[in-house]
């Protein structure tokens, strides 16, 4: 099978890093390259060299367009590369419009390895499907639009809850500062261990970027502030 090229749009360039080590991760798709504007995305898209099979856009572009205007002037102009939308953005109305735009996958962030590659990997077996001329039947045609859609069990680790890491990241974005787990525990209603888990977790997935905080005595303090994108 022919290796499904991805374009990587994000304007946290700390988060686009993390998406490309992901997807380098996964086989069967190469990154053929990264944007952290709709400008640029539009400008490689153009290219005739830019091989490019799936973009994996942002929503909440800054500045300039944003992530919808990016797949309106995709498809004015032509360009018939797949959307996967990876956004914070749970407004249903930003759901509804990316599906009238055509996005065949919305991932929320954060989001884990496992949860992306999950996505990507129906995408490939959406392609596969796609790969003969005339469908057999309502079967079949049912079965293509089936394999995009499931249930992701793994898109967090064993012994963490949506809801917990939803409010971690409510207290890392609305702060605008670093914070460390004892602060998040304190924000959260929740022990200082149990925050530092889903902080270490939202750093390896390259959403929140660690350092230490050197105080007047003792061990410095890891500190987390949210680079995720709005």
């Amino acid at each position: 099978m022919n290796e499904i090229g991805v374009l990587i749009v994000e304007d946290e360039l700390v988060a686009a890093e993390a998406h490309r080590t992901y997807i380098d991760r996964i086989p069967g798709f190469v990154v053929r390259g990264v944007e952290h504007d709709g400008a640029g995305a539009l400008r490689r898209l153009a290219e005739r060299s830019s091989a490019v099979d799936l973009v994996l856009l942002d929503l909440h572009l800054l500045p300039g367009l944003n992530g919808l205007d990016v797949v309106r002037a995709m498809r004015a102009a032509g360009h018939r590369a797949d959307v996967i939308a990876v956004t914070s953005a749970r407004d249903l109305e930003v759901v509804r419009a990316a599906v009238s735009q055509g996005v065949v996958q919305y991932l929320l962030k954060p989001f884990t390895f496992a949860a992306l590659r999950d996505k990507l990997e129906r995408y490939a077996a959406y392609r596969g499907r796609l790969a003969g001329d005339v469908a057999s039947g309502q079967h079949e045609v049912d079965g293509i639009f089936a394999t995009l859609r499931g249930n992701d069990p793994s898109s967090l680790p064993k012994g963490m809850s949506r809801e917990s890491l939803d409010a971690v990241v409510g207290v890392l974005r609305s702060s605008g500062d670093a914070r460390s787990s004892a602060e998040v525990a304190a924000e959260v209603g929740a022990s200082r261990v149990t925050a530092r888990r889903y902080l270490e977790h939202l750093a390896d997935a390259g959403l929140a970027a660690r350092r230490s905080r050197y105080g007047s005595a003792g061990r410095p303090e890891v500190e987390y502030r949210w680079v995720g994108g709005s």
